[in-house]
């Protein structure tokens, strides 16, 4: 069985380990447009912000572990076209065209920033952050020390982190956001505000709910920003608005989820029963809302590449679904959640409950005295758990794994509220804020 593998980094190498570790008989085909594997762009902003001493450990594996393996791999390849019915793709390699056939396709294409359309986009000194290529000429404008002032747009994951990592290198920082607080796809707006209250602390300017309407510049370099509440001045510009799929290479054949990604079951097998599609350039299986939806996050990625490669590989398994689980630390603050949150929730057409709770991590008579703030968000009718959200300057980020799989699990509160937690005063409060926020949502009428 000869299987062909669009696409090279979390989701694609997921499935070709999977294959190359598991099933003798498959022999696999690589191929990437990208000169290089497996970056880890989470660590970016570490990088960029000289949190770690350099951008080598970022890559967690190359071209030659597959050869290693048996695998065939091209990078800086081009997949030019499929065709579906022959079954076989056309790709070109410096400059030369060839052919692979296969039995089973593999996309992993991956997804694209938005660039958003404004008057002004061709200017120099405008960026993103998804490759390693474009670090690497953002680091460049970091060094220069005529790059005095930077504006981020999109206060997001991408967008905040950066926005760290260029306040800790001395820049003078403008993030902005057409919604009213940060990080507004993953948490609830308490918890946004204390995210921008964080970064307002550090010396970052926030413009939560402006609008970017031009990018302002002379000579063909990027000068300034206009916004629906003025003008800015600033010497570069980060865009982090987001991600779109990258779904061309099937258009008109493959069906395609509602933003533009490939429709998939929960074996990640597309419409077309000899090809799969995994990572984010499909959709995939929300537990929170219990139907499709499209969640671009690495670890989502690295288990649908797992899981379809087994499915390739000829073992019946079907994935488990999702969560959306995240975390950030920003400075001292992190945050992390799980499923949905009250607004996201409320948008899904659940009637919802929501038990919010405050407590510190630790006994009173233990030294750290970080407080812990907790919302969990539920389903009236149903009583089941649909979100979680916590933050903290002490670092509680594992607790948001339980959630994750109480989620999975169609776990109501009530049932959660009973949930045996251990105590140990090095760890926990006998009775903890987990704890707490559950029996507090149990508590709540269901008629609510």
């Amino acid at each position: 069985m000869k299987v062909v593998i669009i696409g090279t980094n979390h989701a694609g190498i997921a499935a070709a380990n999977t294959l190359l570790d598991n099933y003798p008989q498959a022999e696999v085909v690589m191929l990437d447009r990208n000169s290089n594997l497996s970056y880890l762009s989470c660590g970016t902003a570490l990088w960029l912000g000289r949190q770690i001493d350099g951008y080598e450990h970022l890559f967690y594996t190359n071209a030659e572990d597959f050869k290693a393996k048996g695998a065939k791999i091209s990078l800086e390849t081009n997949v030019t076209g499929i065709d579906f019915d022959q079954q076989i793709v056309t790709a070109v390699k410096d400059g030369k065209e060839f052919q692979e056939s296969y039995d089973k396709l593999i996309l992993a294409t991956g997804s694209h920033p938005i660039n958003p359309k404004l008057p002004g986009a061709d200017l120099e000194g405008m960026y993103f952050l998804k490759l390693f290529q474009d670090a690497q000429k953002v680091e460049e404008e970091l060094s220069n020390d005529d790059v005095h002032k930077v504006a981020v747009l999109g206060a997001g994951y991408i967008g905040v982190e950066f926005a760290e990592a260029a306040q800790r290198r001395g820049k003078e920082i403008h993030l902005f956001d057409a919604e009213n607080y940060p990080l507004a796809s993953y948490y609830d707006e308490e918890f946004g505000q204390m995210m921008g209250k964080n970064l307002q602390d550090h010396g970052i300017h926030t413009h939560f709910g402006e609008l970017a309407k031009e990018y302002l510049g002379k000579d063909g370099r990027v000068t300034g920003i206009k916004t629906d509440h003025g003008e800015y001045d600033v010497d570069i510009v980060i865009n982090c608005i987001g991600f779109a799929p990258n779904a061309d290479l099937g258009e008109g054949h493959l069906a395609k989820f509602d933003n533009g990604a490939y429709l998939v079951d929960r074996h990640f097998q597309t419409s077309d029963p000899n090809v799969y599609a995994i990572g984010d350039c499909a959709n995939n299986y929300s537990n929170a809302l219990q139907a499709p939806a499209y969640s671009a996050l690495a670890s989502n990625a690295v288990r649908s590449g797992i899981v379809a490669g087994h499915n390739v590989g000829g073992t019946d398994l079907e994935g488990v679904g999702i969560q959306g689980s995240n975390g950030i630390k920003i400075y001292d603050l992190n945050m992390v959640s799980t499923g949905l949150s009250e607004k996201a929730a409320k948008a899904a057409g659940y009637k919802v409950g929501v038990s919010d709770f405050e407590d510190t991590q630790l006994l009173g008579f233990m030294k750290e005295k970080q407080p812990v703030k907790i919302r969990l968000v539920f389903d009236t009718e149903t009583r089941r758990l649909l979100g979680t959200q916590m933050a903290s300057e002490y670092d509680m980020s594992m607790g948001i794994h339980m959630f994750s799989l109480a989620i999975q699990e169609g776990l109501t509160v009530d049932r959660l509220a009973q949930l045996d937690i251990f105590f140990l005063p090095h760890f926990n409060q006998p009775y903890n804020y987990m704890t707490l926020a559950a029996l507090q949502a149990s508590a709540k009428d269901s008629e609510e």
